[in-house]
């Protein structure tokens, strides 16, 4: 490969702010594996921090002194009212959420420093524990460092809400300019988003990039889009890159485009782009690369999207992916793994992994071993393809981060860690006394004994996530999910025992989910918070998807899709119309509301004992007693499988 050909790859905003999302941290390890020039940058976290400076707050300042008074919000209100306690306190709290200034905590806890605007009213929630101090309940009277971290995450919450009313109406931490891009069948909302003024944070990101291409002076640049809320940005770096640099090929992947826009057809994309790869990205960018060195021509190109005589072509000469096995290990390096912020936005233990700490990402095995599940996109590569790599490559990888970054905290990203790989790795980390903490997603399966949760408690397992879905057993069989409540519930308390939290994926709104089937399961989701099983949920609203098992025969769990209409450039979620029955003015939507209020209380520790139909007040009729006798968790936790 000649010398001067070189690879940078870029994570748009908004991403995670705490660790970087690990997608270039793969591909810039497995090129340089092969011996190619491959750097990488973050320019969410970049953006985020440019924000947050004194000179960022003053350009905010002004953006908001230029709207109408009549239009400021309350949170500009509060932005402007108190703008000098913001400008003198904001470059202390980034250096104290980076970790640079910890006994900084003590005056933050005070509550005497930092300016407070309306998203600190979230502590009027908090039941005072007759210390005179709302959060007393959570962090006692030593979790000082804790408390600093959610106060300085509601005060960066304030600024967010202030930025996206007065400078950017699309911005958000992660999910910003989400709506342009989700399941769109037209590309005509990013293109008229595009073709607008730069907004404040536009006119960021697009020196942000002309940095990051002066630096490093790339050849080939990969921007990683993992999700909808990626896409706008990405699209406003390659805008930036192709009028200044055009000369510079550029090339789009990830999560959203694998998929969302499998059947991409509008040629407007590559006004911005010049190649779209699907599903793993090793062997489309080493064709690309090959291509773009004249020694492969665009006709045998991988999984690749281009336009040709201005029409979207897709090419894919059949080759085989690279082996996970030889994928080589992710690097960090390019990135300021030091400058990461750790936020405390949620109260719970288990819950505030995702946004606290800087965790080494890394992946298990590819795919998922089971792949069965009916609102799984089991029909795309990044769920059918089930690829592991030996105990001893993954020791070997862990070992390299561990010496590369100094941190030893590893969140694994599978679908589902399969439980022979896990049980191979912990015996392998502990044979080599290497010292790390792990976390990671999993199958509620049986084969998790309580035996083998000690086992991986003791190589450094800390936490386990895993879909429970429905609570309800029916459903789970619908689903084809491959476990039940009951057995659930062991698994998760063996789990507990051994000192490991766990957090439950909950689904509501189901093909043929009833208004008892949701009361039932909340049921069953209190009954195992009571008995310690699960320390932490989320429920979220089902969503079919045009690759999963519902979404190919929907017929068979009782649905209608509702047509689309003509897709040329993303297609995922699908409409769908359920016959099941439910009460006048009830739908799934407003049993959403409940379930979310109950379970953002029993991860507090609050209500737990209550009668779950509490939750349900709010319902225009009756609610249905639970069928689920209340001692149900406890007596199946007495059972063996």
């Amino acid at each position: 490969m000649s010398t001067s050909f070189r690879v940078l790859s870029l994570i748009p905003p908004m991403t995670q702010l705490n660790t970087p999302y690990p997608s270039t941290a793969y591909l810039t390890g497995f090129l340089r594996s092969r011996g190619i020039d491959a750097v990488q940058e973050d320019l969410a976290l970049a953006l985020v921090l440019q924000l947050f400076t004194p000179a960022g707050l003053e350009a905010l300042r002004s953006c908001a002194l230029a709207q109408p008074e009549a239009q400021r919000t309350a949170s500009v209100h509060s932005f402007l009212d108190q703008f000098e306690a913001y400008r003198a306190t904001i470059g202390p709290v980034i250096a104290y959420l980076q970790g640079r200034d910890s006994t900084l905590a003590y005056r933050i806890a005070a509550r005497g420093l930092l300016p407070e605007g309306p998203r600190f009213s979230a502590l009027d929630n908090y039941v005072d524990d007759g210390s005179g101090d709302p959060l007393g309940w959570a962090f006692g009277a030593l979790g000082v460092q804790d408390k600093a971290r959610h106060l300085c995450t509601l005060y960066l919450n304030d600024l967010s809400d202030v930025i996206r009313d007065a400078a950017d109406e699309r911005f958000e931490f992660v999910r910003y300019a989400e709506s342009l891009a989700s399941s769109q069948p037209s590309f005509d909302p990013l293109a008229d988003a595009l073709a607008k003024p730069p907004t404040l944070v536009d006119q960021l990101l697009h020196d942000l990039t002309l940095s990051a291409i002066h630096r490093h002076q790339p050849t080939l640049v990969l921007l990683s889009v993992p999700f909808p809320g990626a896409m706008y940005a990405a699209l406003r770096i390659a805008q930036t890159i192709k009028a200044q640099h055009p000369h510079i090929r550029i090339g789009l992947g990830g999560g959203f485009v694998n998929t969302e826009l499998r059947e991409l057809k509008d040629p407007r994309v590559f006004d911005f782009v010049d190649y779209v790869t699907l599903d793993a990205g090793e062997r489309p960018v080493l064709s690309l690369i090959e291509h773009l060195h004249g020694a492969r021509g665009r006709q045998r190109l991988q999984r690749t999207f281009l336009r040709e005589n201005g029409a979207v072509k897709y090419v894919n000469l059949a080759e085989p992916d690279i082996p996970f096995e030889d994928v080589g290990t992710p690097t960090w390096d390019g990135l300021p793994i030091d400058r990461y912020l750790s936020l405390l936005d949620m109260l719970n233990p288990m819950h505030r992994l995702w946004s606290d700490g800087r965790w080494n990402k890394l992946t298990v095995a590819h795919g998922c071993y089971w792949k069965k599940c009916s609102f799984c996109d089991v029909s795309l590569d990044y769920i059918g393809r089930y690829e592991t790599a030996t105990a001893s490559t993954l020791a070997d990888r862990i070992q390299r981060i561990v010496e590369e970054t100094g941190q030893t905290g590893f969140h694994f990203v599978d679908e589902a860690a399969p439980p022979k790989s896990l049980k191979a790795l912990a015996e392998e980390l502990i044979r080599r006394d290497l010292q790390i903490s792990w976390w990671g997603n999993i199958r509620f399966e049986k084969t998790f004994t309580p035996e083998l949760s000690e086992l991986l408690a003791q190589s450094g397992c800390i936490a386990m996530s895993g879909g429970l879905e429905v609570a309800s057993d029916r459903l789970l069989n619908l689903m084809k999910k491959g476990v039940s409540v009951e057995q659930v519930a062991r698994v998760t308390k063996g789990f507990t025992d051994a000192g490991i939290l766990v957090h439950a994926y909950l689904m509501y709104g189901f093909p043929t989910q009833t208004l008892q089937d949701t009361v039932d399961a909340l049921e069953y989701v209190r009954q195992l918070f009571e008995n310690g099983c699960i320390q932490s949920g989320f429920f979220h609203r089902f969503s079919c998807t045009v690759h999963s098992p519902v979404g190919m025969d929907p017929a068979a769990y009782g649905i209608e899709l509702i047509p689309l209409p003509e897709v040329s450039f993303a297609k995922n979620d699908i409409g769908f119309i359920d016959p099941t029955p439910m009460p006048p003015g009830v739908d799934h939507d407003v049993l959403g509301q409940g379930l979310r209020k109950a379970i953002y209380n029993y991860m507090h520790g609050l209500c737990v004992e209550d009668d779950v139909r509490r939750w349900f007040e709010h319902l225009p009729c009756p609610v249905p007693r639970p069928t689920v006798k209340r001692g149900k968790i406890a007596k199946a936790l007495t059972l063996r499988d």
